[in-house]
């Protein structure tokens, strides 16, 4: 019963399956390979971007940090929500690699509105040289909360910061799920939208470690891959990266786990809203859960094995009808007798 994360789960028998057919002989370096050439063709055709960039990292703090640094100066602000990734989990790094762009933090939950957003740019000190200036706009999808924003929410986000002559980033660490939720193509929730880069996650959906970032202007390649090499991001074996890659697009295996995963969300979700001492702090949309249990529920749940994160406490002592709030995760392989007997285990 592991929902702690779906960073958690086992990679896809695929992804390995690729990885050790990329390891037979030799091959170029440093994204040279065949397999990357090839990879290249295949994003740019399911995004409908010819002349999209496309590079491979190997985490999603190291796409988010250079993709922003490519899109801000070190002398602006980046616009997102306070429960944003780069705000909250990546220690710095779109600070430290932008080489001191500031985080502004717009409304107070996970997800923004343009008017927040519109708000937030207009009262920044345009041309005012004691200040940080307006930058780049970052976007979770789905969000840190495990939300979606709409095709809707993202246009009219997208044409706030078009107004204002900024570009947007969108954080996809989990961007398979929220396609699949959403029902929509990747052009449609990206450039279409408005979006001008993309961290297209695949870690947290089956991959060992990878992560690709899209630029839809081709202008922004080269001073990407300056930066990637420059911050020590550029692996020299890259075909185990595009092998990964690769493997994760092949036969829809990334829209295949992802709907797995959130349908295992759905069920758990399911589950826990028949409890009636269950409440839901955000409504469950993909495969991330954020709810309440009474402490003996969780005394109960954890004594059993379960593994999550539990965001208040102490676990140990209090009231044993104290609700207390937890953050579960479902990864595409975790199975449907595991949700149903945490389920059962947390109804007492």
């Amino acid at each position: 019963m592991n929902f702690a994360s779906d960073n958690s789960g086992p990679a896809h028998e695929q992804i390995i399956a690729a990885i050790a057919a990329a390891n037979a002989g030799f091959s170029p370096s440093y994204g040279a390979e065949d397999a990357m050439s090839e990879l290249r063709a295949h994003m740019r055709a399911l995004f409908e971007a010819p002349a999209a960039s496309i590079h491979l990292v190997a985490t999603g703090t190291a796409a988010n940090a250079l993709a922003l640094a490519t899109l801000a100066q070190p002398w602006q602000t980046i616009y997102c929500t306070p429960l944003a990734h780069i705000n909250c989990d990546e220690c710095q790094a779109p600070e430290f690699y932008t080489g001191g762009s500031k985080l502004t933090l717009v409304g107070t939950d996970d997800k923004m509105t343009p008017d927040a957003l519109d708000r937030a740019i207009s009262a920044a000190g345009h041309g005012n040289v004691h200040v940080a200036q307006p930058g780049p706009v970052s976007l979770t999808q789905v969000t840190e909360m495990g939300r979606l924003y709409t095709l809707d929410e993202l246009q009219a986000l997208s044409g706030v910061a078009a107004a204002h002559g900024l570009p947007v980033h969108l954080d996809g660490a989990r961007f398979a799920n929220a396609l699949v939720a959403l029902g929509c193509s990747p052009a449609e929730m990206t450039w279409k939208a408005g979006i001008d880069a993309v961290s297209f996650g695949g870690t947290k959906n089956g991959c060992i470690g990878v992560e690709a970032v899209i630029f839809f202007n081709p202008e922004a390649a080269w001073e990407f891959e300056l930066r990637r090499k420059r911050a020590a991001h550029l692996f020299s074996k890259h075909r185990f990266l595009s092998a990964q890659m690769g493997a994760y697009l092949a036969d829809d295996l990334w829209l295949t786990s992802a709907r797995a995963a959130n349908a295992h969300g759905a069920r758990l979700a399911q589950g826990l809203g028949a409890l009636p001492d269950c409440h839901f702090l955000a409504e469950p949309q993909a495969n991330m859960i954020f709810a309440t249990l009474p402490r003996a529920a969780h005394q109960r749940l954890h004594a059993a094995g379960a593994r999550y994160h539990l965001n208040g406490g102490p676990l140990e002592t209090g009231p044993e009808d104290e609700p207390l709030p937890m953050r579960l995760v479902c990864d595409w392989s975790i199975e449907d007798s595991e949700i149903d007997r945490f389920i059962g285990i947390a109804q007492g």
